[in-house]
């Protein structure tokens, strides 16, 4: 064990980060003073005895599935707009890791305020779940702190499970390809290099310590942190794994001691795929694959495929591990509410033109919707609802679901949703249908298997957009033009209805 990391030697002298060692450090010494402060003010002072956070005995002895020395763990906590899909995702990776036959136990951190549907729902899936106090952030008044990060330091919990000899740390955002189970072969704490300077704490390797981990609580008075998360957090407190070797599982099965760089093939990014539609990381083996994408282009949400193709492959795991049960009834009922209303709206348009035609016997004109004045205002109006037509039910369609459920459903209602607008508002059918077809356009383009790398389809994607752009602007002209000339003929309509007969019979003369 490196007497040279503090946590793991509270009396050794504290490290700092060294600005002119590292070109990925952006701290000083006013930063560190100023989190101090703000921490003491927060109420969790160095004060706060940090075994207080430990979980309970019983969480942490009693309920170990067999004698396993090892565990696979993530963590879920409350608090942010996508708990739900992440708990999706974590169940997902965990199973997935169950079907590989892992030699380990499957271990949830979970904040205390995890619904309890959720916790009966992990442990009938052979996880182990460890209930925790989330532990109080002392960065968030940072200038750049993302508020979804504020329990990200639940992390640290994972040098408490006392119980197992070492740990594979997890974020719930990874695809396992195979099993992993040499990393309980690596040292005390062994993590992936995503670039050059900075290692990615989505899949780590730690043996558990309650002193490591009451050094690490005690560490957030005054450890500076560039994120406020767990990743500028153990980046302060690990920071010359750069200088580690690489790790290399022995080939007798023991356990190495110290710290180690792992291969980049235990935490691929996907951004590498995109690059060339295919893996090409010659430092495997390729084991992992992670997303420290945009949180809206995470693999699990139904929008992300076929934009990021690896999407497919996450719900393919999905469809093996837990199916989509859950959400079936919903898509249902949504596929037969858009079903319906295209039908009732089509059936009212009907009787209204017949009414329209009793009412006023060769006189009506479908044109006029009515003879109801066209006001600007109502122009940008339709534009607006026929926008709605798309963006509406993507709200509503389950985040989750495979993307050839939500696609089909989104498809499917914004069809249903034109269908109304054109007969309730009397539009020209094909420019409100235009950006329809368009959107199936996209999707072909994107989808086609020709692309010999992620540049040429890039490309081609562009290509497309600059080609339909013609036929949406030609759309929205169309549907501009007839509404102008209908507010044109509808005004003339109310001038000739509303003259008297005196001046017809000027006219006449």
């Amino acid at each position: 064990m490196d007497p040279k990391f503090s946590i793991m030697n509270p009396h050794a002298p504290e490290r700092r980060w060294n600005q002119s060692r590292s070109p990925c450090t952006m701290t000083s010494p006013f930063c560190v003073l100023a989190t101090a402060i703000l921490f003491a003010l927060s109420g969790f002072g160095a004060a706060k005895d940090s075994s207080s956070l430990l979980p309970s005995s019983g969480a942490r002895h009693g309920s170990s599935h067999g004698s396993n020395k090892h565990a696979y763990a993530t963590m879920l906590y409350m608090g942010t707009p996508r708990d739900h899909e992440f708990y999706i995702a974590a169940r997902v990776m965990l199973q997935t890791l169950l079907r590989f036959q892992v030699d380990a136990d499957l271990v949830v951190i979970a904040s205390r305020d995890l619904p309890r549907s959720w916790v009966q729902t992990l442990e009938s899936e052979k996880v182990k779940v460890v209930s925790v106090d989330n532990i109080p952030n002392p960065y968030r008044r940072q200038a750049n702190f993302d508020p979804r990060f504020l329990s990200t330091l639940n992390k640290l919990y994972a040098w408490s499970l006392v119980d197992y000899e070492r740990v594979v740390m997890l974020d719930a955002d990874n695809i396992f390809l195979r099993n992993t189970d040499e990393l309980f072969q690596c040292g005390q704490f062994c993590a992936v290099f995503i670039n050059p300077c900075i290692f990615h704490t989505g899949l780590f390797v730690l043996e558990p310590s309650e002193a490591t981990f009451k050094s690490l609580v005690a560490g957030l008075v005054t450890k500076e942190n560039e994120d406020g998360a767990d990743q500028g957090y153990l980046m302060a407190n690990f920071d010359d794994l750069l200088q580690r070797p690489l790790f290399l599982p022995p080939a007798n099965g023991s356990k190495l001691d110290g710290f180690y760089r792992l291969p980049l093939g235990y935490q691929m990014d996907a951004s590498y795929f995109y690059l060339k539609l295919r893996w090409n990381v010659p430092c495997g083996p390729n084991s992992v694959i992670t997303f420290p994408s945009m949180p809206w282009l995470k693999p699990w949400y139904w929008w992300s495929w076929p934009v990021l193709p690896l999407g497919l492959q996450w719900h393919e795991q999905r469809r093996s591990a837990i199916g989509y049960t859950a959400e079936f009834p919903a898509l249902v009922l949504e596929a037969i509410f858009y079903f319906g209303t295209m039908i009732i709206a089509l059936f009212v348009k009907k009787k209204i033109w017949q009414q329209a035609e009793k009412s006023q016997p060769g006189r009506f004109c479908p044109n006029r919707s009515g003879c109801v004045d066209c006001t600007l205002f109502v122009v940008g109006m339709r534009f607006i609802a026929i926008i709605g037509c798309f963006i509406l039910p993507a709200i509503l369609i389950p985040k989750t679901v495979h993307p050839f459920m939500g696609w089909s459903l989104e498809l499917l209602a914004a069809f249903s949703l034109l269908v109304v607008i054109i007969s309730m508002g009397n539009l020209p059918v094909l420019p409100v249908l235009t950006p329809w077809f368009g959107l199936i356009g996209a999707l072909v383009m994107m989808v086609l298997p020709v692309y010999g790398n992620g540049i040429t389809r890039a490309l081609a994607i562009g290509t497309y957009a600059f080609l339909a752009s013609p036929f949406l602007w030609w759309a929205f002209k169309e549907i501009l033009s007839y509404l102008s000339s209908r507010e044109t003929s509808n005004r003339g309509w109310t001038i000739i209805r509303s003259e008297s007969p005196a001046s017809e019979t000027m006219k006449m003369c």
